[in-house]
């Protein structure tokens, strides 16, 4: 009997802790992502199901999966998983959360200079018809110093963020469903407004909500009419927190300056029309992307699952 099942390729640090211990695994080795069908073959007799954010663990195949323990889930976000069908079967599911954050905001941050001083433009324009050299009003983007960040949702990552643009002289303001308490907010030196009058106030906004079903769709038509004509937005969180047709449309009319994607409404197809903007940027789901945060994501499911197999409470369960 398989004992664990990966169903995507994940760090070999994964893999070797799994020998180690001494339990028998299977890993998927097809290309591209598992397909429901591959993975409800392979779960009849496993008690550990390790599986990426892009990988869906619905009803069916919790109900395929007799002797599933537990669903540890490789990512922060677990949206990909029914939770409520795992726990009516007595089956944990955990996650890897805090140690993505850093690499998530770096990216966050990174989006914000790379669109406010129009980079990725830049360097299209380079490799395709060239300049003819330095003038004073060639290519001019906007500096961050002095600017307004509006963070929604402070939590792991929105603190990683606020920190590191705080040292670029942003103001920082947030939003989320609770205030943070005085500490924290004077630690990251930043004020707590709502959603509206962040979207009023802020030159670049920065999504770092969870995807629930409170926030999905939380920035449509209404929202983007809201913020600056010269504000940019930044999506590092989930893409259905967005409507993207609406962004579009936002985009179209020059009701905000710009946007920069790493998350899409319907990953990882997203509309055409975006890739023929020059104040769009489009990264493929890059956000925890280093080879730090992702061993240290293999390290968590892994030891998890250890721990499932040997009796023990595995971390971060979130049902």
């Amino acid at each position: 009997m398989t004992q664990v099942y990966l169903s995507a390729k994940l760090p070999k640090l994964a893999t070797d802790m799994l020998e180690r211990a001494g339990l028998s695994y299977d890993v998927y080795d097809g290309k591209g992502l598992i397909t429901k069908e591959e993975l409800l073959a392979h779960v009849n007799d496993i008690e550990v199901l390790i599986t990426p954010l892009s990988t869906p663990v619905d009803a069916d195949v919790i109900a395929a999966a007799k002797n599933l323990k537990l669903i540890a889930n490789f990512g922060a976000g677990f949206n990909n998983i029914d939770v409520k069908a795992a726990r009516q079967r007595g089956i944990d599911v955990t996650n890897t959360p805090l140690v993505s954050s850093t690499s998530t905001a770096e990216v966050a941050c990174g989006l914000m200079l790379a669109l406010s001083h129009r980079i990725v433009e830049g360097d299209k324009l380079n490799r395709t018809k060239g300049f003819d050299g330095w003038a004073p009003l060639f290519f001019l983007g906007h500096q961050l110093a002095g600017k307004t960040l509006g963070i929604v949702g402070l939590g792991d990552i929105g603190k990683n963020v606020a920190q590191r643009m705080a040292a670029f002289d942003m103001k920082v303001v947030y939003t989320q469903r609770h205030q943070a308490d005085p500490a924290t907010e004077a630690h990251y030196h930043a004020t707590y407004v709502s959603l509206d009058e962040l979207l009023k106030v802020s030159d670049v906004v920065s999504l770092h909500y969870p995807l629930t079903p409170e926030t999905k769709q939380m920035l449509t038509a209404p929202q983007f009419k809201l913020m600056k004509q010269n504000a940019i937005l930044i999506n590092a969180a989930r893409g259905p927190v967005i409507s993207e047709t609406d962004l579009l449309e936002a985009l179209n009319n020059q009701e905000i300056a710009g946007a920069a994607l790493d998350v899409y409404e319907a990953e990882p197809k997203f509309a055409d029309e975006f890739k023929s903007l020059d104040n769009v940027i489009l990264t493929p789901h890059i956000g925890n992307a280093t080879v730090e945060a992702r061993n240290d994501m293999a390290k968590i499911v892994t030891s998890n699952a250890i721990a499932k197999i040997n009796g023990e409470a595995p971390k971060y369960v979130v049902n």
